[in-house]
């Protein structure tokens, strides 16, 4: 069986709700305090690929970081959004659930239920 894995941020209620619904589901997830575990460029690739979405498309866009770094004008190259991604996680929407080769993202938190 494949190990759940969510990118949590417990101070959203998203995500909190998220996991209160994984386990209440009878799954215990690995928990990855993505702010201060962030993913690495290859895995947040693989995660898009997996949500088939594009980096822009995952990135919060009213984070102060999304303005000041200037990413809003839209000439990034995907690397460089993963880039930003990784060294400024507070971009990454949340939260995530990946399981096996599946992944989705806990907005509405019942979208996880989908890949369990």
């Amino acid at each position: 069986m494949d190990e759940v894995v969510i990118y949590h941020n417990p101070k959203c209620s998203k995500s909190r709700e998220t996991l209160a619904l994984l386990r209440a589901q009878g799954v215990e997830p690995k928990v990855v305090l993505y702010l201060e575990t962030p993913p690495d460029v290859e895995t947040l690739d693989r995660i898009l690929k997996l949500l088939k979405m594009e980096p822009r498309t995952l990135m919060r866009k009213k984070e102060e970081e999304y303005r000041t770094l200037g990413i809003d004008g839209g000439s990034q190259s995907r690397g460089e959004l993963l880039r930003f991604m990784v060294e400024h996680p507070i971009l990454i929407e949340r939260p995530i659930v990946v399981k096996g080769d599946r992944a989705a993202l806990g907005r509405p938190p019942e979208e996880v239920l989908k890949i369990l």
